[in-house]
Protein backbone atom coordinates (compact mmCIF):
# COMPACT_ATOMS: atom_id res chain seq x y z
CA UNK A 1 0.00 0.00 0.00
CA UNK A 2 1.71 3.67 -1.01
CA UNK A 3 1.75 5.42 2.46
CA UNK A 4 1.49 8.66 0.44
CA UNK A 5 -1.68 7.46 -0.99
CA UNK A 6 -4.03 8.95 1.59
CA UNK A 7 -2.49 12.54 2.58
CA UNK A 8 -2.35 12.86 -1.66
CA UNK A 9 -6.02 12.48 -1.56
CA UNK A 10 -6.69 14.79 1.24
CA UNK A 11 -4.16 17.34 0.67
CA UNK A 12 -3.86 17.35 -3.34
CA UNK A 13 -7.64 18.18 -3.76
CA UNK A 14 -7.73 21.19 -1.73
CA UNK A 15 -5.14 22.77 -4.33
CA UNK A 16 -3.15 24.31 -1.22
CA UNK A 17 -1.30 26.70 -3.21
CA UNK A 18 -4.01 28.62 -4.30
CA UNK A 19 -5.77 29.48 -1.25
CA UNK A 20 -3.40 32.39 -0.91
CA UNK A 21 -6.41 34.02 -2.88
CA UNK A 22 -9.14 33.85 0.31
CA UNK A 23 -6.63 36.08 2.84
CA UNK A 24 -6.03 38.36 0.11
CA UNK A 25 -10.14 38.77 -0.17
CA UNK A 26 -10.63 38.46 3.51
CA UNK A 27 -8.08 41.13 4.56
CA UNK A 28 -9.71 43.56 1.82
CA UNK A 29 -13.01 43.34 3.15
CA UNK A 30 -11.34 44.01 6.17
CA UNK A 31 -9.19 47.13 5.25
CA UNK A 32 -13.03 48.15 3.69
CA UNK A 33 -14.40 47.88 7.36
CA UNK A 34 -11.22 49.83 8.89
CA UNK A 35 -11.60 52.54 6.12
CA UNK A 36 -14.75 52.99 6.47
CA UNK A 37 -15.79 52.92 9.91
CA UNK A 38 -12.48 52.18 11.67
CA UNK A 39 -13.76 48.69 12.71
CA UNK A 40 -11.27 45.96 13.08
CA UNK A 41 -11.53 43.16 15.57
CA UNK A 42 -8.84 40.06 15.19
CA UNK A 43 -10.98 37.36 16.50
CA UNK A 44 -13.48 38.35 14.12
CA UNK A 45 -11.11 38.37 11.03
CA UNK A 46 -9.52 35.30 12.08
CA UNK A 47 -12.87 33.46 11.76
CA UNK A 48 -14.02 35.23 8.82
CA UNK A 49 -10.83 33.79 7.20
CA UNK A 50 -11.09 30.37 8.63
CA UNK A 51 -14.61 30.68 6.97
CA UNK A 52 -13.35 31.99 3.52
CA UNK A 53 -10.71 29.07 3.52
CA UNK A 54 -13.39 26.45 4.45
CA UNK A 55 -15.63 27.42 1.60
CA UNK A 56 -12.12 27.54 -1.13
CA UNK A 57 -11.27 24.24 -0.15
CA UNK A 58 -14.89 23.00 -0.26
CA UNK A 59 -15.29 24.23 -3.40
CA UNK A 60 -11.35 22.45 -4.90
CA UNK A 61 -12.47 19.23 -3.47
CA UNK A 62 -15.75 18.74 -5.17
CA UNK A 63 -14.54 20.22 -8.09
CA UNK A 64 -11.49 17.65 -7.88
CA UNK A 65 -13.99 15.09 -7.30
CA UNK A 66 -16.57 15.50 -9.85
CA UNK A 67 -14.29 16.60 -12.13
CA UNK A 68 -12.75 12.41 -11.48
CA UNK A 69 -16.04 10.97 -11.51
CA UNK A 70 -16.93 12.29 -15.11
CA UNK A 71 -13.98 11.57 -16.64
CA UNK A 72 -12.72 15.01 -16.80
CA UNK A 73 -9.63 14.36 -15.10
CA UNK A 74 -8.39 11.47 -17.46
CA UNK A 75 -8.66 14.08 -20.46
CA UNK A 76 -7.09 17.36 -19.38
CA UNK A 77 -3.42 18.42 -19.81
CA UNK A 78 -2.56 19.62 -16.26
CA UNK A 79 -0.32 22.78 -16.26
CA UNK A 80 0.81 24.63 -13.07
CA UNK A 81 -2.81 26.65 -12.91
CA UNK A 82 -5.14 24.38 -14.12
CA UNK A 83 -6.05 20.52 -14.88
CA UNK A 84 -6.54 19.26 -11.24
CA UNK A 85 -4.03 17.78 -8.87
CA UNK A 86 -3.81 14.68 -10.32
CA UNK A 87 -4.19 12.97 -6.83
CA UNK A 88 -7.50 10.93 -7.57
CA UNK A 89 -6.77 9.42 -11.33
CA UNK A 90 -3.31 8.05 -9.19
CA UNK A 91 -5.52 6.82 -6.18
CA UNK A 92 -9.23 5.73 -8.01
CA UNK A 93 -10.34 3.54 -4.97
CA UNK A 94 -9.63 6.49 -2.48
CA UNK A 95 -11.50 9.14 -4.38
CA UNK A 96 -14.29 9.20 -1.69
CA UNK A 97 -11.61 10.96 0.82
CA UNK A 98 -11.77 14.18 -1.85
CA UNK A 99 -15.40 14.18 -1.49
CA UNK A 100 -15.36 13.69 2.72
CA UNK A 101 -12.92 17.11 2.46
CA UNK A 102 -15.53 18.75 0.42
CA UNK A 103 -18.46 18.39 2.89
CA UNK A 104 -16.57 18.39 5.99
CA UNK A 105 -14.94 21.69 4.57
CA UNK A 106 -18.51 23.30 3.52
CA UNK A 107 -19.61 22.01 7.28
CA UNK A 108 -16.30 24.64 8.50
CA UNK A 109 -18.48 27.15 6.64
CA UNK A 110 -21.63 26.85 7.77
CA UNK A 111 -20.93 26.96 11.27
CA UNK A 112 -18.38 29.95 10.70
CA UNK A 113 -21.49 31.59 9.28
CA UNK A 114 -24.04 30.60 12.51
CA UNK A 115 -22.05 31.68 14.41
CA UNK A 116 -21.79 35.35 12.86
CA UNK A 117 -25.38 34.94 12.18
CA UNK A 118 -26.16 35.06 16.05
CA UNK A 119 -24.03 37.95 16.72
CA UNK A 120 -25.24 40.39 13.31
CA UNK A 121 -28.72 38.69 13.06
CA UNK A 122 -30.17 38.19 9.51
CA UNK A 123 -28.84 40.28 7.32
CA UNK A 124 -25.44 38.44 6.42
CA UNK A 125 -27.81 35.47 5.33
CA UNK A 126 -28.15 36.19 1.75
CA UNK A 127 -24.88 36.65 1.37
CA UNK A 128 -24.25 33.33 3.26
CA UNK A 129 -26.29 31.54 1.12
CA UNK A 130 -25.40 33.25 -2.02
CA UNK A 131 -21.30 31.54 -0.81
CA UNK A 132 -22.90 28.59 -0.18
CA UNK A 133 -25.07 27.50 -3.27
CA UNK A 134 -21.91 28.80 -5.35
CA UNK A 135 -19.58 26.05 -3.70
CA UNK A 136 -21.80 23.34 -3.87
CA UNK A 137 -23.44 24.17 -7.67
CA UNK A 138 -20.49 25.23 -9.56
CA UNK A 139 -18.82 22.19 -11.12
CA UNK A 140 -22.11 19.88 -11.26
CA UNK A 141 -24.48 22.42 -12.94
CA UNK A 142 -23.38 26.72 -13.20
CA UNK A 143 -20.36 25.10 -15.44
CA UNK A 144 -23.48 24.50 -18.08
CA UNK A 145 -24.41 27.86 -18.04
CA UNK A 146 -21.88 30.39 -19.98
CA UNK A 147 -22.70 33.49 -18.22
CA UNK A 148 -23.39 31.82 -14.89
CA UNK A 149 -19.91 30.17 -15.36
CA UNK A 150 -18.16 33.08 -15.95
CA UNK A 151 -19.26 35.09 -13.24
CA UNK A 152 -19.88 32.69 -10.09
CA UNK A 153 -15.90 32.71 -9.23
CA UNK A 154 -15.91 36.21 -8.86
CA UNK A 155 -19.21 36.37 -6.77
CA UNK A 156 -17.52 33.99 -4.34
CA UNK A 157 -14.44 35.72 -3.28
CA UNK A 158 -15.85 39.30 -4.29
CA UNK A 159 -19.27 40.38 -2.88
CA UNK A 160 -19.79 36.91 -0.52
CA UNK A 161 -16.09 37.05 0.91
CA UNK A 162 -15.17 41.21 0.85
CA UNK A 163 -18.31 42.11 1.32
CA UNK A 164 -19.41 39.38 4.21
CA UNK A 165 -15.99 39.93 6.09
CA UNK A 166 -16.58 43.97 5.79
CA UNK A 167 -20.07 42.75 7.84
CA UNK A 168 -18.98 40.67 10.19
CA UNK A 169 -16.64 43.58 10.95
CA UNK A 170 -19.07 46.39 11.05
CA UNK A 171 -22.60 44.47 11.28
CA UNK A 172 -23.71 46.33 8.25
CA UNK A 173 -23.19 46.67 4.24
CA UNK A 174 -21.29 49.62 2.96
CA UNK A 175 -20.41 51.32 -0.56
CA UNK A 176 -17.08 51.17 -0.08
CA UNK A 177 -17.03 47.46 0.65
CA UNK A 178 -19.22 46.92 -2.39
CA UNK A 179 -16.53 48.76 -4.59
CA UNK A 180 -13.87 46.58 -3.33
CA UNK A 181 -15.64 44.01 -4.21
CA UNK A 182 -15.77 44.21 -7.21
CA UNK A 183 -12.37 44.30 -8.01
CA UNK A 184 -11.87 40.05 -6.84
CA UNK A 185 -15.09 39.82 -8.67
CA UNK A 186 -13.78 40.69 -12.40
CA UNK A 187 -10.38 39.35 -11.05
CA UNK A 188 -11.44 35.97 -9.99
CA UNK A 189 -13.85 35.41 -13.01
CA UNK A 190 -10.92 36.19 -15.22
CA UNK A 191 -8.41 33.73 -13.54
CA UNK A 192 -11.08 30.75 -14.25
CA UNK A 193 -11.76 31.96 -17.83
CA UNK A 194 -7.80 31.97 -18.44
CA UNK A 195 -7.46 28.36 -16.88
CA UNK A 196 -10.24 27.40 -18.82
CA UNK A 197 -8.42 28.13 -22.16
CA UNK A 198 -5.80 24.56 -22.08
CA UNK A 199 -9.57 22.28 -21.48
CA UNK A 200 -11.49 23.69 -23.86
CA UNK A 201 -12.11 20.28 -26.12
CA UNK A 202 -12.12 18.27 -22.19
CA UNK A 203 -14.83 20.44 -21.26
CA UNK A 204 -16.92 20.19 -24.16
CA UNK A 205 -16.23 15.98 -23.28
CA UNK A 206 -18.00 16.12 -20.26
CA UNK A 207 -21.16 18.12 -20.97
CA UNK A 208 -19.46 21.72 -19.75
CA UNK A 209 -20.51 24.96 -21.55
CA UNK A 210 -18.56 27.28 -21.01
CA UNK A 211 -17.93 31.22 -22.20
CA UNK A 212 -15.10 29.61 -24.55
CA UNK A 213 -17.18 26.59 -25.77
CA UNK A 214 -20.24 28.22 -27.13
CA UNK A 215 -18.37 30.77 -28.24
CA UNK A 216 -14.70 30.22 -28.81
CA UNK A 217 -11.21 31.64 -27.28
CA UNK A 218 -11.38 34.98 -29.26
CA UNK A 219 -15.00 36.07 -27.33
CA UNK A 220 -12.78 34.88 -24.13
CA UNK A 221 -10.05 37.14 -25.16
CA UNK A 222 -12.23 39.99 -25.33
CA UNK A 223 -13.82 39.14 -22.01
CA UNK A 224 -10.54 38.84 -20.22
CA UNK A 225 -10.00 42.64 -21.83
CA UNK A 226 -12.83 43.50 -20.37
CA UNK A 227 -13.22 42.50 -17.29
CA UNK A 228 -9.97 43.83 -16.82
CA UNK A 229 -10.62 47.13 -17.35
CA UNK A 230 -13.50 46.97 -15.16
CA UNK A 231 -11.22 45.93 -12.08
CA UNK A 232 -9.19 49.27 -12.66
CA UNK A 233 -12.16 51.16 -13.79
CA UNK A 234 -14.68 50.61 -10.90
CA UNK A 235 -11.44 51.82 -8.36
CA UNK A 236 -11.46 55.09 -9.73
CA UNK A 237 -15.04 55.00 -10.02
CA UNK A 238 -15.19 54.71 -6.09
CA UNK A 239 -12.51 57.42 -6.01
CA UNK A 240 -14.30 59.78 -7.81
CA UNK A 241 -17.36 59.34 -5.89
CA UNK A 242 -15.72 59.30 -2.49
CA UNK A 243 -15.91 55.94 -1.58
CA UNK A 244 -12.12 55.47 -1.70
CA UNK A 245 -9.00 57.72 -0.81
CA UNK A 246 -6.32 58.54 -3.47
CA UNK A 247 -4.25 56.18 -1.56
CA UNK A 248 -6.65 53.40 -3.21
CA UNK A 249 -5.28 54.14 -6.66
CA UNK A 250 -1.98 52.16 -5.70
CA UNK A 251 -3.70 49.08 -6.80
CA UNK A 252 -2.72 50.84 -10.97
CA UNK A 253 0.88 49.64 -10.00
CA UNK A 254 -0.15 46.32 -11.70
CA UNK A 255 -1.80 48.36 -14.97
CA UNK A 256 1.17 47.39 -17.18
CA UNK A 257 1.33 43.69 -16.23
CA UNK A 258 -2.07 43.29 -16.87
CA UNK A 259 -1.81 45.47 -20.62
CA UNK A 260 1.00 42.82 -21.37
CA UNK A 261 -1.02 39.63 -20.64
CA UNK A 262 -4.00 41.06 -22.42
CA UNK A 263 -2.05 41.25 -25.38
CA UNK A 264 -0.30 38.46 -24.91
CA UNK A 265 -4.03 36.31 -23.84
CA UNK A 266 -5.06 37.90 -27.28
CA UNK A 267 -2.59 37.33 -29.59
CA UNK A 268 -3.07 33.70 -28.13
CA UNK A 269 -6.53 32.89 -28.90
CA UNK A 270 -6.50 34.06 -32.32
CA UNK A 271 -3.82 31.20 -33.21
CA UNK A 272 -2.92 27.64 -33.02
CA UNK A 273 -0.04 28.69 -30.67
CA UNK A 274 1.49 25.66 -28.23
CA UNK A 275 0.23 25.36 -24.80
CA UNK A 276 3.51 26.45 -23.01
CA UNK A 277 3.13 29.92 -25.05
CA UNK A 278 0.07 30.62 -23.14
CA UNK A 279 1.69 29.92 -19.47
CA UNK A 280 3.60 32.75 -19.04
CA UNK A 281 0.57 34.94 -19.18
CA UNK A 282 -1.73 32.23 -17.28
CA UNK A 283 0.93 32.82 -14.40
CA UNK A 284 1.32 36.86 -15.31
CA UNK A 285 -2.88 36.74 -14.57
CA UNK A 286 -2.00 35.27 -11.10
CA UNK A 287 0.08 37.81 -9.77
CA UNK A 288 -2.56 40.06 -11.10
CA UNK A 289 -5.06 38.61 -9.56
CA UNK A 290 -3.53 38.55 -6.16
CA UNK A 291 -1.16 41.56 -6.13
CA UNK A 292 -4.28 44.30 -7.33
CA UNK A 293 -6.37 43.48 -4.43
CA UNK A 294 -3.58 43.60 -1.88
CA UNK A 295 -2.37 46.54 -3.04
CA UNK A 296 -6.00 47.78 -2.88
CA UNK A 297 -5.91 47.02 0.66
CA UNK A 298 -3.22 48.85 1.59
CA UNK A 299 -4.45 51.84 -0.03
CA UNK A 300 -7.65 51.43 1.66
CA UNK A 301 -5.58 51.21 5.23
CA UNK A 302 -3.29 54.01 4.76
CA UNK A 303 -5.87 56.42 3.55
CA UNK A 304 -7.90 56.28 6.47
Amino acid sequence: MDKTAVPSVIFGPMRLPFLLLTPVCVILGAAAAYYGEGAFRMDYFLLALAGGLCAHISVNAINEYDDFKSGLDHKTTRTPFSGGSGALPRNPDKAHLAAAVGAISLAGTILTGIYFLRIWGAMLLPLGILGVLTVVLYTRWLTREPLLCLLAPGVGFGPCMVMGTDFVMTGSYSLTAFAASLVPFFLVSNLLLVNQFPDIAPDAGVGRRHLMIVFGKKAGAIVYGLFLAGAFLSVVSAWLAGWFPAWALACFLTLPLAVHAVIGIAGHSASDAALEELLPYMGRNVIITLLTPALLAVGLVIGR
